[in-house]
């Protein structure tokens, strides 16, 4: 089996096994925006019928492996809530597998995300189990479609909690759960994985690195900076999002 499928070739395939090691970083340290840098990067050079269900199944692992490196920090009660979430959005966009413009699923999320950071605090009902519950699904589903919707969902996340430890742990097995249904949803929709294994695992280990490596000078950072700088990573990712979106409807 080769390392790397014959559509990447050796060059850019080690390429993309170090943006793994520094996303997965990034996004250990700054808690978000590793993996939609990944994404951008994996869009350049994998083909398109490729990018989010091989992009999804590394985010998976690397998620996992970051959910259990900081494992004694994760908020279980919000995680029962968001896995229902998951398996009703995944279930339903599995059914409808329809084409809608990105721009709209671009816009949207930008829009939700810059409110959660900058906008008014949402109700304390928003955060309750119905709330969680209602945000996992429509990511869930979401993230079928574009791949994307990290960003969104860790601004929910950060509304909940205030320790950069509980916000990074608590988010990556959100991540998890919302990745794990990519491998049933696409695999019975006819794409075939065997051929991208051994890439996905070496980005996985890969990005394991990474997250260990952040995690550790996470352990520097004080709260209050790293919320800070969590809201501009978010802030840049929605406006990126912002741009996309009015690129394709101009276009």
């Amino acid at each position: 089996m080769n390392l790397f499928p014959e559509a990447l070739g050796d060059n850019i395939g080690f390429l993309l096994l170090l943006a793994s090691a520094g996303t997965s970083m990034i996004t250990a340290i700054l808690g978000a925006g590793g993996g939609v840098l990944l994404l951008l990067l994996m869009a350049t050079w994998l083909p398109p019928a490729a990018i989010i269900p091989v992009h999804g199944m590394i985010q998976l692992g690397s998620n996992s492996g970051r959910a259990v490196l900081t494992r004694h920090h994760i908020d279980w009660k919000v995680i029962a809530a968001f896995a229902p979430g998951v398996l009703a959005g995944a279930a339903l966009g599995a059914w409808l597998l329809v084409d809608l413009p990105a721009y709209l699923w671009q816009l949207t999320i930008a829009l939700f995300v810059l409110y959660l950071c900058w906008g008014p605090a949402l109700p304390k009902a928003s955060f309750g189990t119905p709330g969680i519950f209602i945000a996992s699904a429509i990511t869930s589903f979401i993230s079928l479609f574009v791949g994307a919707t990290g960003p969104l969902v860790a601004a929910f996340i950060k509304q909940i909690h205030t320790d950069r430890f509980r916000t990074v742990s608590t988010f990556a097995t959100a991540m998890t759960l919302q990745h794990a249904p990519k491998a049933l949803v696409f695999g019975a929709a006819g794409f075939i994985f065997s051929e991208w294994l051994a890439f996905m695992l070496a980005m996985i280990a890969c990005g394991f690195i990474g997250t260990w490596v952040g995690l550790h000078l996470l352990k520097s950072i004080n709260n209050r900076w790293f919320h800070q700088a969590f809201n501009v990573v978010l802030t840049l990712l929605a406006l990126r999002l912002l741009w996309q979106a009015a690129t394709a409807w101009l276009a």
